[in-house]
């Protein structure tokens, strides 16, 4: 459809972290931090893992726990170093239908919530099924990057 798309993911690793209690803003930079420090090496191998899009951050309806992740490079899927941040653990997402709507510009909470309830609100007036009690903010782009930017917000299919 020209105002979302419909993705199918397969099962694959991410490295996560919960942050409760704070602003999604404060959260997302929490959690962003904790999973730097595992990629440049606070892990069991000591190992440095790249950079990899998009950082998600799990949005769940009436709570103020914040699951923020990265996807773990294909070469580190199969046996990804065990991070040694007792905050910070490797998950398994299982493969999924996922609604995606994709956005421009600096994503703010505000958008990102603006997003999600128009994705929403298409895909029930076209009859979709989809967990409403909870989406993922995905971001693509650098802060220091001004033009071009990618951001998405996604709904799983039921």
């Amino acid at each position: 459809a020209k105002d979302y798309e419909l993705r199918q993911y397969e099962t694959a690793k991410w490295v996560s972290t919960v942050i409760r209690g704070e602003t999604q803003k404060e959260a997302m930079r929490q959690g962003f931090w904790k999973l730097f420090h595992y990629i440049q090496g606070k892990n069991e191998k000591e190992m440095k893992i790249d950079m990899t899009v998009p950082v998600t951050c799990l949005i769940k309806s009436g709570c103020a726990d914040f699951k923020v992740s990265f996807f773990l490079p294909f070469e580190h899927q199969d046996a990804p170093p065990q991070p040694t941040d007792l905050d910070v653990f490797v998950e398994e997402r299982k493969g999924a239908g996922i609604f995606v709507r994709s956005f421009g510009g600096f994503a703010s909470p505000e958008k990102y919530a603006e997003e999600a309830e128009a994705l929403a609100r298409i895909l029930r007036n076209r009859g979709q099924l989809f967990h409403e009690d909870f989406f993922y903010t995905a971001g693509y782009d650098s802060p220091f990057k001004l033009f071009n930017r990618h951001n998405e917000v996604w709904y799983f299919k039921k």
